[in-house]
């Protein structure tokens, strides 16, 4: 089998058209380019990707966000399909005062459509702070600008059909951009797709819920989804073969495709329903106060370090994780009781929910 890359090179000398048009794969791919390194080129306006390619030829491998990206970009620059297609209105924002990591690209894939690719999380602690956020939070700062960003594009150019798409947490800031504009840019929105994104709280649903925007939106999800299937879903949602295991499933490259088709499951892992089920028990038995605390502090000690990205943790644990622990002593013992009492409820939920399921079941191909 094959993933994006692959499909790239395989049906990249094809031109989109009536008679091969826009399909599951090719949304795939649209909903990543927002990942691409233009901010290390300033990319202008109407530029096409074939020119991004050429410009971004000179950006180290180690420079790009996810392995693939390099790929891609150097595939989509060569394909028939994709270089002459031009980008506008790229955004780029990561806030640490605010806790607010955004980024956007319109991509004028037709004529009378446009494809807005929102950016999931990038490398960054403070993206990821933003994502846990979401744990106690009914709207975080980067889906508020996902809701300004649709709006800016939809009155910028009146007259174009709207999709939307994003992977990982650009995936949710797509759904939540959908359903909290108001109706008469929502009647331009031609579809929304969420690629391994969190969902929402039951407060968030019942506060926004569209049935006509939900019934154009679709989630994809690998089978051991851990991301993708936090908090709640009211959109279709297909399950997708990933080659990787449990939480690196959510690598969109590992994703499988047979021509121009993910390979579909008929359900998720029990891994995954176990993890998402402990999630669930977790969230019912602490309040949000509680999770806030928890976030905060853990992020504080991860702050200590220094670091901006995890990477730098990772690769130099003997100088970052001495001074986690120290940060950890130096706290009020009222938060470590916080930390602690959480991972306590945690384990307790994920004991429980255990007991509940049968681990030898496992996901069988449509």
């Amino acid at each position: 089998m094959a993933n994006i890359n692959d499909y790239l090179i395989w049906r990249g000398d094809i031109s989109i058209s009536d008679e091969f048009p826009l399909n599951e794969v090719d949304n795939m791919i649209l909903a990543r380019i927002s990942y691409l390194r233009f901010d290390l080129i300033n990319i202008k306006d109407n530029e096409t990707l074939f020119d991004c390619a050429e410009r971004m030829k000179n950006v180290e491998e180690k420079d790009f966000l996810y392995t693939g990206d390099s790929e891609l970009i150097r595939n989509l620059g060569e394909s028939k399909r994709f270089s002459s297609i031009r980008l506008t209105d790229y955004v780029n924002e990561n806030e640490k005062e605010s806790e607010k990591q955004f980024a956007a690209v319109t991509i004028h894939i037709l004529p009378d459509t446009l494809f807005i690719s929102y950016m999931g999380t990038d490398s960054t602690i403070n993206g990821w702070k933003e994502d846990f956020n979401m744990a106690f939070m009914d709207s975080v700062p980067c889906q508020i600008a996902g809701k300004e960003y649709l709006e800016m594009i939809a009155n910028k150019y009146p007259d174009k059909k709207l999709m939307l798409a994003g992977h990982s947490k650009g995936g949710c800031v797509a759904i939540y951009a959908a359903v909290t504009v108001n109706d008469y840019i929502k009647k331009r929105i031609v579809s929304v797709t969420n690629y391994d994104g969190p969902g929402f709280s039951n407060s968030m649903i019942e506060k926004y819920y569209d049935a006509d925007i939900i019934s154009r939106t679709n989630t994809i999800i690998p089978q051991d989804s851990v991301i993708g299937r936090v908090l709640e879903h009211k959109e279709r949602t297909s399950v997708c073969l990933s080659i990787e295991k449990g939480i690196y499933q959510h690598d969109i490259y590992s994703w499988q495709i047979v021509r121009d088709k993910p390979v579909k499951l008929e359900r998720n892992t029990n891994k995954s329903e176990i993890i998402t089920d402990t999630l669930s028990v977790w969230l019912e038995k602490t309040t949000s106060e509680q999770r806030k605390l928890f976030v905060d502090i853990v992020f504080e000690l991860i702050y200590n370090t220094d670091a901006e990205h995890f990477s730098q943790i990772s690769k130099s644990p003997a100088s970052s994780i001495p001074k986690i622990i120290k940060k950890y002593n130096e706290i009020e013992s009222g938060d470590r009781r916080i930390i602690f009492e959480m991972v306590k409820v945690f384990i307790k939920s994920y004991i429980e929910v255990f007991r509940e399921k049968d681990l030898r079941i496992e996901p069988k191909n449509v």
